[in-house]
């Protein structure tokens, strides 16, 4: 099924095999059909996930999701987490219904890629210490650190390179905040306070 434009609506595998294949390709075209047309007329079959979703706009050439879909494979970060950091829209910790119904709608935007990527990759450098690093109440503490001006986060790896074993799996991001803290302040003079 395609648009007026000629994009690939649904049946996009077929229209791969037919490719790789180089089978005769039949369609038909539906004006004003989109993404969401198609996931109404799919709604009794499945439930769409976000990787449906991501790939889907993916095959409408939407650039944003590609980005996205990129990031997850380079960086293995859940959907949820991805999401938050490629939006900028990192609030309290949990993507809210309005990011997540534009995203399903295809208006899904990446706010700063350069800022995300260094997000991430700093995220990353604590693998060697922490193995939890892509835990999500782990990063969502994580990021609500790095975004106060007083947290220096590479004063923060050189505490952890002295303590590799300091960070600990915690319940939830509050615990997680106070195991940052302590460990940012081991040895200092002036302690501060990073969780509020």
């Amino acid at each position: 099924m395609v648009n007026e434009k000629f994009e690939i609506i649904d049946g996009q595998h077929r229209y791969l095999i037919c490719k790789d294949l180089e089978l005769p390709i039949d369609y038909i075209i539906s004006n004003n059909y989109g993404l969401r047309e198609v996931q109404i007329l799919n709604a009794n079959m499945k439930n769409w996930t976000v990787i449906d979703y991501v790939n889907g706009y993916c095959d409408l050439g939407y650039k944003d999701y590609q980005v996205y879909r990129d990031f997850i494979q380079k960086y293995g970060f859940t959907n949820q987490v991805a999401l938050l950091l490629l939006s900028g829209e990192f609030v309290s910790g949990s993507a809210n219904d309005t990011i997540t119904t534009r995203f399903k709608e295809g208006e899904f935007k990446v706010k700063n890629l350069l800022q995300s990527i260094e997000l991430a990759e700093k995220i990353k450098s604590i693998e060697p210490y922490y193995k939890g690093y892509l835990r999500r109440s782990f990063i969502y503490a994580l990021v609500g650190m790095l975004k106060k001006d007083m947290f220096n986060f590479q004063e923060f790896l050189s505490k952890l390179k002295n303590q590799p074993t300091a960070l600990k799996d915690c319940t939830n991001v509050t615990q997680y905040k106070e195991l940052i803290e302590e460990i940012y302040n081991y040895r200092r003079r002036e302690k501060i306070n990073l969780r509020y």
